[in-house]
């Protein structure tokens, strides 16, 4: 496995990252122990950092990988907005995984220098926390360039988890040379890089070798988190990052991997993903798109158009 530092924090981290959103009940519903062996098999292939999230309720699942694991480097984010709320969301991430401090923790999805403005209180909180020596390093996730901008006004943020992939999906604001071009400069600054969504939330499947080899070709990027649900994909993907070539029967296997769409439970029923199905396999049911699966075809089309990125391929 390849290690680099994450920009000036001084922590050291597998280039995977392992992302727990995908193990958690938004998406496959892994019990305890099922997510804590993924996690096993991926430390034996030299994979240190995991990602989670207050939202994911993942939690459980890292504090079982830490029992294997005690010295895994663990990022966590929550939507605290001000003391009470960061307060609140410290203690949950702390009780929630067994240990007194948080290596990463991360202001989740932020969208602009108006949100990070908004949620001075929290940032104010979790510094505090970082000068106790409880917390690693401080940051924010987004899928916006203009928050990546606004970020760089702002040091005290020293990690930044942006999400990029070749063609772009899930960004909110811009192409994929906006977001490189901000993470160039971030990078140069010193703020630690965290990627997401290499894959575009599932919907670059089809073009995996392509995506992965845009995504390990970016020297700005210290770490990239990435789902996974099974043995193989840990194998496959712990293969690549560490630059060797997959098992071909691993790589076989993943490629029949039958995927469906997934909807998210937050979808805001704006039906834009409705247009965009030219299978008409989208319909609007109580103000939430359902997905009529005798039709869909996977393409991801709707995903794309999705102005909230609220679907998934699984």
């Amino acid at each position: 496995m390849i290690y680099n530092t994450l920009g000036n924090t001084g922590i050291r981290v597998s280039k995977l990252c392992f992302g727990t959103l995908t193990m958690g009940p938004f998406q496959r519903n892994l019990t305890v122990p099922e997510g804590a062996a993924l996690l096993e098999r991926a430390f034996e292939h030299g994979v240190n950092f995991l990602d989670t999230a207050e939202i994911y309720e993942t939690y459980p699942h890292v504090r079982e990988a830490l029992r294997i694991k005690p010295d895994a480097v663990v990022c966590t984010k929550s939507y605290s907005y001000d003391a009470k709320t960061a307060e609140d969301s410290f203690k949950k991430a702390v009780e929630g995984i067994g240990r007194e401090y948080i290596d990463v923790f991360l202001l989740h999805e932020q969208e602009s220098g108006h949100t990070i403005r908004g949620h001075r209180e929290a940032i104010d909180f979790f510094l505090r926390k970082r000068e106790e020596g409880l917390i690693g390093a401080f940051g924010l996730s987004t899928h916006y360039v203009a928050c990546m901008e606004a970020a760089l006004r702002h040091p005290e943020l020293e990690v930044l988890f942006p999400l990029i992939n070749k063609k772009g999906v899930g960004i909110a604001d811009g192409t994929p040379d906006d977001m490189l071009r901000v993470i160039r400069a971030a990078h140069d600054a010193g703020r630690g890089i965290i990627a997401m969504k290499p894959l575009g939330g599932g919907h670059l499947i089809s073009e995996r070798e392509e995506a992965l080899d845009f995504i390990l070709g970016l020297d700005e990027v210290d770490t990239i988190a990435t789902g996974m649900q099974s043995f193989d994909e840990v194998d496959y993907n712990c293969a690549r990052f560490a630059g060797e070539e997959p098992d071909p029967a691993v790589a076989e296997r993943l490629g029949r991997v039958r995927r469906r769409m997934l909807i998210q439970e937050w979808c805001q029923g704006c039906g834009t993903c409705v247009k965009a199905c030219r299978n008409h396999a989208i319909s609007m049911e109580g103000g939430i798109a359902r997905i009529d699966y005798s039709k869909c075809a996977t393409c991801g089309y709707c995903a794309r158009a999705c102005p909230e990125f609220n679907i998934k391929v699984i």
